[in-house]
């Protein structure tokens, strides 16, 4: 099929490659905001395993066709079957006068798929401006940052919001290839499939906020949540997904689309203080580490240094969009305190982001490096090769010993063990013997 794909999400870079692989005839027009020129060169497109080896491969092959102009020339848009729309709301712009003239110059029965996170209702009105010529579905971008392409070629479901059977029709086979292991299309209305997608984050942020106050009360109490997480989880009815606690939750689409709910719901006149809720809880949280550090230390933070272990939002990512870190980096040099900070990745959207700050050093390679001369380790980002790390070597270089686990990926017995006070997200534990 001929595809022309339009923007510059992880979900259009993703259907590009993964669509020309399969055979599909893909254009690919970056938004201008973000043009191929600049976007090939992006960490984060460049950390997504396989991506940008496909995209070449696609382009090589000549199966993909990258074109950077705001407007479509007369070949760029004859003969379109599939408008394939990956557009942040920032990205959104007006639509309406390319819209209008793609689908002039389109083959009969365009499809236009909306894999952008826009306002419920929005599918329709980008049908609108079709003049006819067209119908639009709902297909909302369901990508995990760091697995774009696994989730894309091998997914779990499709949400797809179509009133039209010729139009299901044609994106079935579309996906035709990555629809073989078992039916993952869930067809339902178009607004149904907009709604879901918002409902879904709404949800997993949800339980994430509520396992940290669970984590908040066991401290408290003086109880390791662990054994509170896998007692929640044994239960069938709710499962062990999502029940880990931390330093808090970010990322470019969690994030929005939680923020995009908010604003459904505020639009549709109806109060959702459980959301609110959910909100204030993941930012209250962001700062976890900072309250641990400054509770250890009796406030006397001044002229202090910490080293921090990774800055993206997740794992397997280059991006740092909402992320935890810089919640804690502003609170830590309010008081003073000295960072040494250690990214697998991220330092360079990291350091475009805040700049280059007296208090701040950066590291990329060794990650001991960032411990040296340090008071305490902060783990923010659990990257793999933070798990297992040479307990004598860093129990060595800390300063004061005290490590600050934000996502509970040590055990605790076994950091006292090494000499170490331990506070994770509602676990704790101190050396036998102070060293």
């Amino acid at each position: 099929m001929r595809v022309l794909i339009h923007g510059s999400e992880l979900s259009a870079a993703t259907a590009a490659a993964a669509l020309s692989w399969v055979g599909h005839r893909v254009t690919w027009l970056p938004h201008a905001s973000a043009p191929w020129s600049r976007l090939r060169h992006a960490d984060w497109l460049n950390r997504e395993p396989r991506l940008a080896q496909q995209l070449e491969e696609g382009i090589t092959r000549g199966s993909l066709r990258l074109i950077e102009a705001e407007i479509l020339s007369a070949d760029d848009g004859e003969a379109i079957e599939i408008l394939w729309l990956a557009l942040s709301p920032e990205q959104r712009g007006d639509l309406a006068a390319p819209l209008g003239t793609i689908a002039e110059r389109a083959a009969d029965g365009l499809v236009l798929v909306n894999n952008s996170t826009f306002p419920v209702g929005e599918t329709e009105r980008l049908e609108s401006m079709l003049n006819g010529r067209g119908v639009a579905v709902a297909l909302p971008d369901l990508l995990e940052e760091g697995r774009g392409w696994e989730t894309f070629t091998r997914p779990g479901r499709w949400l797809l919001g179509c009133d039209d059977d010729p139009a299901e029709v044609r994106v079935r086979e579309l996906l035709r290839a990555f629809n073989r292991r078992s039916e993952v299309f869930q067809r339902m209305p178009r607004r149904a499939a907009e709604l879901a997608k918002l409902a879904i984050n709404g949800m997993l942020a949800t339980r994430i906020s509520y396992m940290n106050e669970i984590a908040g009360l066991a401290d408290s109490l003086g109880v390791d949540v662990e054994y509170v997480r896998r007692g929640m989880g044994a239960d069938s009815r709710i499962g062990y997904e999502y029940l880990y606690p931390g330093c808090g939750f970010g990322g470019p689409n969690f994030s929005r689309d939680l923020m995009r709910l908010a604003d459904v719901q505020s639009a549709s006149g109806r109060h959702s203080a459980l959301l609110e809720q959910v909100l204030d809880i993941n930012e209250h949280k962001k700062e976890t580490l900072f309250r641990k550090l400054w509770t250890h230390f009796h406030g006397r933070l001044q002229g202090r240094t910490v080293a921090i272990w990774g800055a993206a939002f997740k794992p397997g990512t280059a991006r740092i969009d909402h992320a935890p870190v810089l919640t804690l980096l502003r609170s830590l040099w309010a008081q003073g305190v000295r960072v040494r900070l250690h990214d697998p990745s991220a330092i360079h959207a990291l350091l475009a982001e805040v700049g280059e700050h007296p208090l701040l050093e950066v590291f990329e390679g060794d990650p001991y490096h960032a411990c040296e001369g340090a008071d305490a380790l902060m783990l923010v980002t659990e990257w793999k090769e933070y798990w297992n790390p040479d307990w004598p070597r860093l129990t060595g270089l800390l300063g004061e010993k005290l490590l600050l686990d934000g996502r509970n990926i040590y055990d605790p017995a076994w950091a006292a063990a090494q000499g170490l006070y331990y506070r994770g997200i509602g676990r704790r534990a101190d050396p036998v013997a102070a060293p």
